[in-house]
């Protein structure tokens, strides 16, 4: 069975920073939470939790700790998602068994899933007409946050969502060729560089003509200085302090 609405949904994102002064209906979240419910969850251990924040000091102090993203303070309500261990802490603290969760598998379970739930929130949103971006300046100052927001030990906030009704409809940033990144039967190098190449100048041309020509840096010269410095070195122990070991 087909559904090109869903589809329509998934192909037309684009990230929306500027809202409406108008708040979004109680209903309309509870319904979002619930599409975030029924997202694909590792050997259903549903390691997420959703924060929903509509105060406006709340959200002003989020703004600033995530790097003075002033859409923060702006969208009607802004949501948390946390990647959750700690209900899983508390059942196997009272069953007085064993809790191995501090491996990088499970942390990398517990971000995927909450991942998935965030992206089926935002979908869902979408489909209500509103719009919203994903701020992963939610972990600029993880250990700030955590205490603003009373986060439990073993939980880490991943991402924040901003979510209204846009007040904007920008152009879709060009996204990877598909040929760099769709492979059958296994990983094909041969032409990558030249397909790298040709994003470059797809991508170079996108912000030349969104900044008027006063920024054509392409993707590939905006990767290597956004990997050319280290970023969010105190992350890591954060994490740690959560009771993550990374071993």
């Amino acid at each position: 069975m087909e559904y090109p609405g869903a589809r329509s949904l998934l192909q037309s994102h684009r990230s929306i920073r500027r809202f409406k002064d108008t708040a979004v209906p109680q209903n309309i979240i509870d319904d979002l939470v619930e599409s975030a419910r029924w997202a694909p969850t590792s050997h259903n251990v549903q390691a997420y939790s959703i924060i929903g924040i509509r105060s406006q000091e709340m959200k002003e102090k989020l703004q600033i700790l995530c790097g003075d993203q002033s859409y923060i303070g702006q969208c009607p309500i802004f949501f948390v998602f946390v990647m959750d261990f700690y209900r899983h802490a508390l059942i196997s603290e009272r069953q007085e068994a064993p809790f191995e969760v501090d491996e990088i598998e499970n942390l990398l379970v517990g971000a995927v899933d909450t991942a998935l739930a965030s992206e089926n929130f935002l979908l869902a949103a979408r489909s209500y007409g509103l719009g919203g971006v994903m701020i992963g300046g939610i972990r600029n100052e993880a250990e700030q946050v955590s205490s603003l927001l009373n986060l439990p030990k073993w939980t880490v906030p991943l991402m924040g969502m901003c979510i209204g009704y846009p007040d904007q409809w920008p152009n879709q940033k060009p996204r990877m060729v598909k040929q760099a990144v769709y492979h059958e039967e296994f990983y094909q190098t041969d032409g990558v560089e030249s397909l790298l190449l040709e994003y470059e100048q797809i991508t170079s041309t996108y912000y030349a003509e969104r900044t008027n020509g006063k920024n054509s840096r392409g993707w590939g010269r905006r990767m290597v200085d956004y990997f050319g410095e280290k970023r969010r070195a105190e992350l890591t122990d954060f994490i740690k302090k959560q009771g993550f070991s990374l071993k």
